[in-house]
């Protein structure tokens, strides 16, 4: 498998966990739960999927796809109040990085990538594991998102790469 190929699963496991979590899970959730501090890093499911449209969509993905370091975002920020809109703006975040890792040559995954942190600061990390890290940090969230459905009391998804790599495999074997 070539880097290439890897980043293409991961951008297909990415836009297939960020629908199984909304919409087979979040989106059955009572206001009260959804908002509720539930002992995360950024408080309730409300806070953590807010965190990652940040993260991802407003600050890794405009650094990959467009070359903008945006300054001034906060981690914590809250960019979209409404849960419906939040939960959509997340799997469009999600579905845009396959078209761009479509475009990536293997020789993209051995450059510097640089970019600018959001105070500011000038930086240069390896191109692959830079975004390895947007994949990753998702999926970490993820994990503290079901670990709290659970903890609530509430069915939580499976969201192995494993559990994909087999629906991908029973579709295609399909007449």
């Amino acid at each position: 498998m070539t880097l290439q190929d890897h980043f293409r699963t991961l951008a297909r496991y990415h836009v297939w966990a960020t629908h199984c979590l909304l919409d087979e899970h979040v989106a059955l959730l009572p206001e009260a739960d959804y908002r509720r501090d539930c002992g995360l890093f950024f408080n309730s499911v409300h806070g953590t999927l807010n965190h990652l449209l940040v993260g991802e969509g407003l600050l890794w993905q405009r650094r990959f796809l467009e070359g903008v370091s945006p300054a001034g975002l906060k981690l914590d920020d809250e960019a979209e109040p409404d849960r419906a809109r939040l939960a959509q703006r997340l799997k469009e975040t999600a579905r845009a990085w396959q078209p761009y890792v479509e475009r990536l040559s293997e020789a993209d995954f051995d450059r510097p990538f640089h970019y600018a942190t959001s105070k500011g600061e000038p930086m240069t990390a390896p191109f692959a594991a830079t975004l390895a890290h947007v994949f990753n940090h998702a999926t970490h969230h993820r994990g503290q998102i079901t670990a709290a459905l659970t903890a609530m009391g509430h069915p939580s998804p499976v969201l192995d790469l494993i559990y994909m790599l087999r629906d991908e495999a029973t579709a295609s074997s399909k007449p």
